[in-house]
């Protein structure tokens, strides 16, 4: 017989709480019937935190996939009207992407059904368990001693 394995108990809570998020976001996100996969979708949000229309290159990195993965990406929501691409001012051998009107509209809409999908997920907890699940994510994601007082309740 096996001692019982917390950590991997905890791990697989975390597993199946990621698959839970990211079927009832899609879902969401199918309601309100954009077109834009997931990965579009992640894109589309990494776009809008740039201040000026970053490079191709600037968003594979910030993504961390290869460049030949935002190539496709841009190809669709581009055809889409999501994105254009733009020359650069300074060197005419790069091009930038940048968020078109439709785009920024779409960027609303998938920010609602974010917003939708984190209610329902957390709809069974008190305002009380949100802060304390709030806190404990921080410190799972930024490390121990950054996350401290950077949430209310």
């Amino acid at each position: 017989m096996t001692a019982p394995d917390p950590d991997g108990l905890l791990a697989e809570q975390l597993l199946r709480l990621t698959r839970r998020v990211h079927r009832i976001q899609k879902r969401h996100l199918e309601h309100r019937d954009l077109g834009i996969t997931p990965a579009q979708s992640r894109l589309l949000r990494t776009l809008a935190h740039y201040g000026s229309p970053p490079r191709m290159a600037d968003l594979a990195e910030r993504l961390e996939v290869v460049p030949r993965a935002v190539t496709t990406l841009v190809d669709g929501l581009e055809a889409a009207g999501k994105v254009r691409r733009v020359p650069d001012p300074a060197s005419r051998r790069v091009i930038r992407i940048e968020l078109t009107e439709d785009g920024g509209a779409a960027l609303r809409e998938l920010r609602g059904a974010r917003r939708s999908a984190a209610e329902e997920i957390l709809a069974p907890l008190t305002d009380e368990q949100r802060a304390v699940l709030g806190g404990l994510l921080d410190t799972l994601i930024d490390g121990p001693g950054i996350g401290e007082g950077r949430r209310t309740a």
